[in-house]
């Protein structure tokens, strides 16, 4: 009898040690930023023909190629642009949508105003480790056990194609687009395809959103443990990315 009270006493101590081990691990403090973000260059992402080489016809006639004289580099503007992933849940026998918002966003859109059509972009950045919700344990369960920001700090969407830009824009028109590329989660890529609103506001100003929606398993978030008051989570997730980009 008393061996079995030692077994039992041994196993309740060992959970209880697990559990401690575990609610560190998921609510513990989270990793900081690592410093500033800052777009990568949207030249070095692109093939030099498209972006500085004249064709042969433009170099004999001695005219630049529109890419080269024509096409302004877009910056996204940091402090009016925000990343944000939308997700219902059941908490406490209701219904929620969970709001995460990321501050630090960067990236690049390469315009040449009389060919709109011939837009490039560069891969877009976030910061995971400033993405933050209305519930602090919420915000170090993503953190720390779900994303992983420790160890994987950035998101990062690299765009491969462009679907159906306008062939021509003016200052106060609105107009959409789809663009299609590699989103890395963690260490897990997969391609999803952003939907695209775009204002100009200036010749040298933008808005706009981009939206889209994943399945969490796309990225390997399919088992996402929760606490008790939360029933259930959605197997999908809706990112947005709000963005001013400015002329450089």
């Amino acid at each position: 009898m008393r061996t079995i009270v030692k077994v039992v006493l041994g196993l309740a101590a060992a959970a209880l040690v697990a559990m401690a081990a575990l609610g560190v691990w998921l609510l513990g403090p989270t990793a900081a930023p690592s410093g500033e973000i800052t777009a990568i260059p949207i030249e070095a992402t692109l093939p030099q023909a498209e972006v500085i080489q004249p064709t042969e016809a433009e170099s004999s006639s001695g005219e630049p190629a529109a890419a080269v004289g024509g096409a302004m580099t877009f910056e996204l503007v940091q402090a009016e642009t925000e990343a944000r992933f939308l997700i219902d849940e059941i908490l406490s026998g209701s219904p929620k949508t969970v709001i995460g918002v990321a501050s630090q966003v960067a990236g690049q859109i390469l315009i040449d105003p009389a060919n709109p059509a011939a837009t490039q972009m560069g891969p877009v950045t976030v910061n995971a480790r400033t993405f933050a919700t209305d519930n602090g344990n919420r915000n170090r369960a993503i953190q720390n056990a779900i994303l992983q920001t420790g160890a994987f700090e950035f998101v990062t969407f690299t765009p491969k194609q462009l679907l159906g830009l306008p062939a021509g824009a003016a200052v106060g028109d609105t107009f959409t687009f789809q663009v299609v590329g590699d989103l890395q989660i963690k260490d897990q890529v997969s391609e999803v395809i952003f939907d695209v609103t775009v204002r100009v506001e200036s010749e040298t100003r933008l808005s706009g959103q981009a939206r889209t929606t994943v399945a969490r398993e796309q990225f390997g978030l399919g088992l996402i443990q929760t606490p008790p008051q939360v029933a259930s989570v959605s197997p999908q997730v809706i990112l947005e990315l709000d963005f001013v980009a400015e002329a450089q």
